[in-house]
């Protein structure tokens, strides 16, 4: 089973939960943790893992050969993301812009853009007990995280089967990261916070869910600080809340020190445990 944790917004307290209930699952079954935010992963920071698998990621991006081009022009015409353009006599491409889906390629009449891996991040994989932690990080300068998120995904698939639960850190925002991280997940958990920021966000969330009609709920974080806007939101919109994770400075002082929380916080397991509950109901096909 595959579980997205998203958020409309960063510093929600997406990571928070994903690191404390992936732990909180481990000691008691076998749990697949992915961080998926490759712009700038943090996950790993709270898991105290051993690297037994390292390797280097590549996208295949376009090289022009002159040699043979005609300067058609077709290549241009084709590529939806304007990676490539022909200035002139020359043919450009801008490999940071470029999504690999080998049009200019395959639709070049001479064959003058012959695809070519190029580096854009690396893959690292930790064990700890029965917690597999998964983290991927882009290279400086690379632009585009959709594709290293879905070779990541693809090793996730490769690696293990079906019969265990894998949780996504999924980026913040609604842009194309996070739908490709939530497309095939089975249900994905909304963190937010009871601001009004908290809140903006959410509704963004929650509508890109439903577009892309998956089955979903909320947990809000920090709850006590701010209004009753979100729960106010869900209750008008039927969305579920399964967890309210409490404000407490100490949880802020676990965090900063890399800590789990709910070894420390008696409430906060108390929360992680609803939210296990709702899994296995969802494992046993009782919940949606």
């Amino acid at each position: 089973m595959k579980i997205a944790i998203a958020s409309g917004k960063g510093g929600t307290g997406k990571t928070t939960l994903s690191t404390n209930l992936a732990l909180f699952l481990s000691e008691k079954q076998a749990v697949i943790l992915t961080d998926l935010d490759v712009e700038e992963p943090n996950s790993g920071l709270f898991i105290n893992g051993k690297l037994i698998h390292q390797e280097d990621k590549f996208k295949m991006i376009p090289s022009w050969k002159k040699e043979n081009c005609t300067l058609c022009g077709n290549c241009q015409k084709v590529c939806n993301f304007n990676a490539i353009i022909k200035l002139g006599k020359r043919i450009m491409t801008f490999p940071e812009l470029c999504h690999s889906c080998f049009a200019c390629s395959e639709l070049c009449p001479t064959k003058s853009l012959p695809m070519i891996p190029q580096k854009m991040g690396e893959l690292k994989h930790f064990s700890l007990e029965n917690l597999d932690f998964i983290e991927s990080k882009l290279d400086i300068g690379q632009e585009q995280a959709v594709p290293l998120i879905a070779k990541t995904l693809d090793y996730i698939d490769q690696k293990f089967g079906n019969n265990i639960i894998k949780l996504f850190d999924a980026p913040p925002g609604t842009s194309c990261p996070v739908i490709e991280a939530t497309k095939d997940a089975d249900f994905i958990i909304l963190v937010t916070e009871p601001t009004p920021f908290g809140l903006h966000d959410l509704k963004l969330a929650v509508d890109t869910m439903k577009a892309l009609k998956k089955n979903f709920a909320v947990v809000i974080n920090r709850f006590g600080i701010g209004n009753n806007g979100v729960i106010d939101y869900c209750k008008s919109e039927e969305v579920k809340i399964l967890a309210k994770l409490p404000n407490y400075r100490h949880i802020a002082e676990l965090y900063s020190r890399g800590e789990s929380i709910y070894q420390h916080i008696p409430i906060f397991k108390t929360e992680l445990q609803k939210i296990a509950d709702h899994i296995i109901k969802l494992q046993t096909g009782v919940a949606k």
